[in-house]
């Protein structure tokens, strides 16, 4: 029988659309897609693509903590980026966040996303 339930906090951006922070299937949590809003004003952080990661990353960290998990629990994440060109920046702070084993990672490429963002990243946790 599965066991299913929505995550939701207030730490992480409120859904602005038809769907959840994250839902949680037994052990299993699939994280929506966060892009750097400032959960308290709902505005896109300022500051350039690294503070758009970092933005990012505190939002995915709040959700997973509700869930009852942390990043170093997600096993997927799939990165999508306007420039490709900031993948190094990912990963150097990607690298602050993470320790080894990392989680399968996928980066691709996107003309454009929400409000004008430069980043987003969505994921699956197993906790």
């Amino acid at each position: 029988m599965l066991n299913k339930a929505v995550i939701s906090t207030e730490k992480a951006p409120a859904a602005i659309g038809t769907y959840s922070q994250a839902i949680k299937v037994n052990n299993t949590v699939y994280l929506s897609g966060q892009i750097p809003l400032n959960p308290e004003t709902m505005t896109v952080v300022g500051g350039g693509i690294a503070a758009e990661i970092e933005q990012v990353f505190k939002n995915l960290t709040a959700v997973c903590e509700e869930a009852g998990g942390s990043l170093k629990d997600i096993v997927k994440l799939n990165i999508f980026l306007t420039d490709l060109g900031n993948f190094a920046t990912v990963n150097e702070i990607m690298a602050r966040h993470f320790a080894e084993p990392y989680p399968a990672r996928a980066a691709i490429g996107v003309k454009e996303l929400p409000k004008g963002v430069g980043v987003e990243m969505d994921g699956i946790m197993v906790i």
